[in-house]
C-alpha cells in the first residue's frame, strides 16, 4: 500500500494519498486546490487517480476535487447527507473501497459538520486489521473540530453528534490505531492543535483534554466556552465547496498593470494588498493599501481582513511573489485577482503618483518618547498574549475588533503607536486605521519581541 501526507503550510491543511502501485489505483483525500503534488505522485509511482474523497464540506480551504476530476476523470465521493450541487457519488456508513492492497471503509462521524466522515484504512498486505484512521475534522492531534461552522440553529445537535462520534463511535477501536487528521497547527478549525501531524487513538485518549471528560454536560460546557475567530472567507469557501469550485483556468490571467491601469482599477473599487514586509511598506506604499505580508498564517489573515468577493490588486516585489500569493489566495477561494503593479512600488513612485508612509518606531525610540511624556499605545494582540506581558502604558484593543470595524475611540489626528508580537499584525491594524482616516498611526518595529530583547520591561495583566 502507498500512503503519503501532503501539508499546506500556514493554513494547516493536511491531505492524503492512498493507493496501490501494483493495482495502479490511487485515491486523494481532502485535496488542496493546487493539485500538482498529487499528479506528480501519480506519475512517479505509476498510479492513476481514480477516487477523490471529501471527508466533509470544508470551510477553511477550497477543495481541489473539481481540478482533479478535470485533470484525471476521477470520481468524487462525499457523504450522502452533504447538500452539494456538483456531480458526485454518495458514500455512507460501512461502504468499502478496495484499491489493490489498500482497503478504505467509511465511518459516518458527524459533529464538525453533519456530513463528516472518517476513513478507516487497512493495508491488506500486512494485516486485515485496520492500521489508520483519517479523521477529517473530527479529531485532531491535541484537539477536536469546532462544531459551530454549520450554523447556530443546529449547534446543540452538532455538539451532541461530536460527543457521540468521539466517545461512542471511536470507542470500539484499539489504542494503537494511527490517527491522521485533516488539519494541523495553523488551522482555525480547532483551538489548540499540535504541531505534530499524526498521533494514535490511545495517545489522544490519554493526552487530548477533549477526550477526557467524565460526562457529556462537562464536554458541552467546554466546547461552547469559546470558538476560534471565524474569518470572512469561511462562508464564501463553504458556498464555493457546495457548488463545486470553478477550475483555476477560469480565474483572471496573470496580468501586469501599469501605474495608470492600477490606479483606474483602484478608483473602480479594487482592494490593494501589499505583500511586502513591514519595513518596506512603512517606507513607501500606495495610499489606502493593506499590508498583509508573507508569513505562516498569511492566508488566514487575508480571510479575516478582505471580503472574498473583492476584486484584488497586488503589490509585490517580483513575479515569484505574485505567483506565490495567487496560489495562497486561490486556496481560500479568492479568485478575483486582477493583476499586480508592474515594476512594484518604485514604478508607482516614479510615475509621480502619491505615496504614503507608515512610520516604524523602534523600542528604544518609543521608550525615550514615553520617558518624555504621555503617548498612546494600543496593543492589538490576543487576550492571552496581552495577559502574558505588555508595555505598562499600553491599552488593549485586539486586532479582531479592528477587523470587524470596531475602531478605537480617538481623535483621527491623535498620535497612536500600535504594538503586536513582531510588528506583522500592528502593520495590518495600522494600514486599516490609516484607511479609516487615522493620520498619525505608527507601528512598533519588531513588536513585543523586540521590546523585550532590548531589555525593556513587560508587565503581566
Amino acid at each position: 500500500m502507498y500512503f503519503n501526507q501532503i501539508e499546506v503550510p500556514g493554513l494547516g491543511c493536511l491531505s492524503y494519498v492512498i493507493g496501490c502501485p501494483r493495482a495502479k489505483a490511487m485515491a486523494v483525500v481532502d485535496p488542496k486546490r493546487d493539485i500538482q503534488d498529487y499528479l506528480t505522485i501519480a506519475r512517479e509511482e505509476g498510479m492513476q487517480i481514480t477516487h477523490v474523497f471529501n471527508t466533509h464540506v470544508h470551510a477553511d480551504h477550497v477543495s481541489g476535487d473539481q481540478e482533479l476530476r478535470a485533470a484525471t476523470g476521477a470520481d468524487i465521493y462525499i457523504h450522502e447527507s452533504a447538500p452539494v450541487a456538483y456531480r458526485h457519488k454518495e458514500i455512507k456508513e460501512g461502504d468499502r473501497f478496495q484499491l489493490g492492497a489498500a482497503l478504505i471503509e467509511i465511518l459516518h462521524t458527524p459533529g464538525h459538520t453533519p456530513n463528516a466522515v472518517s476513513l478507516l484504512v487497512t493495508d491488506t498486505v500486512r494485516s486485515m486489521e485496520p492500521q489508520m484512521l483519517l479523521t477529517g475534522d473530527l479529531l485532531f492531534v491535541g484537539d477536536i473540530g469546532r462544531p459551530d461552522l454549520p450554523g447556530a440553529e443546529i449547534l446543540d445537535e452538532q455538539v451532541a453528534n461530536l460527543y457521540h462520534s468521539l466517545y461512542v463511535k471511536l470507542a470500539g477501536y484499539p489504542d494503537h490505531l494511527e490517527v491522521f487528521p485533516a488539519h494541523g497547527q495553523g488551522s482555525l478549525c480547532g483551538r489548540g492543535l499540535s504541531a505534530k501531524k499524526s498521533s494514535t487513538l490511545g495517545y489522544e485518549r490519554r493526552a487530548n483534554p477533549m477526550l477526557r471528560f467524565a460526562s457529556f454536560d462537562a464536554f458541552k460546557a467546554d466546547v461552547l466556552s469559546a470558538f476560534p475567530t471565524r474569518p470572512k472567507s469561511f462562508s464564501h469557501i463553504i458556498q464555493t465547496n457546495l457548488k463545486g469550485a470553478p477550475t483555476l483556468d477560469a480565474c483572471p490571467l496573470d496580468k501586469r498593470l501599469t501605474p495608470k491601469q492600477f490606479e483606474e482599477m483602484m478608483a473602480a473599487g479594487a482592494i490593494v494588498i501589499d505583500v511586502r514586509n513591514s519595513a518596506a511598506f512603512g517606507g513607501f506604499h500606495i495610499p489606502g493599501s493593506i499590508n498583509i505580508g508573507f508569513e505562516k498564517q498569511m492566508a488566514n489573515w487575508v480571510g479575516m481582513v478582505v471580503d472574498p468577493q473583492s476584486e484584488i490588486l497586488l503589490v509585490v516585489d517580483d513575479q515569484n511573489d505574485y505567483d506565490r500569493m495567487t496560489t495562497e489566495l486561490h486556496r481560500i477561494g479568492y479568485d478575483l485577482i486582477f493583476g499586480y503593479l508592474s515594476g512594484g512600488i518604485m514604478a508607482w513612485l516614479m510615475s509621480g503618483r502619491p505615496v504614503d508612509q507608515l512610520e516604524q518606531i523602534s523600542p528604544r525610540q518609543l521608550a525615550e518618547r514615553l520617558a518624555a511624556g504621555a503617548l498612546r499605545i494600543i496593543d492589538v494582540r490576543t487576550p492571552a498574549e496581552w495577559g502574558s506581558g505588555h508595555i505598562q502604558q499600553a491599552e488593549h484593543f485586539p486586532l479582531t475588533e479592528i477587523m470587524e470595524g470596531r475602531l478605537p475611540s480617538a481623535d483621527r489626528r491623535e498620535e497612536i503607536v500600535l504594538n503586536c508580537g513582531s510588528g506583522y499584525r500592528s502593520n495590518i491594524a495600522a494600514s486599516i486605521l490609516r484607511k479609516a482616516g487615522f493620520a498619525k498611526v505608527k507601528s512598533l518595529a519588531g513588536g513585543a519581541f523586540a521590546w523585550s530583547n532590548a531589555g525593556l520591561p513587560l508587565i503581566a495583566a
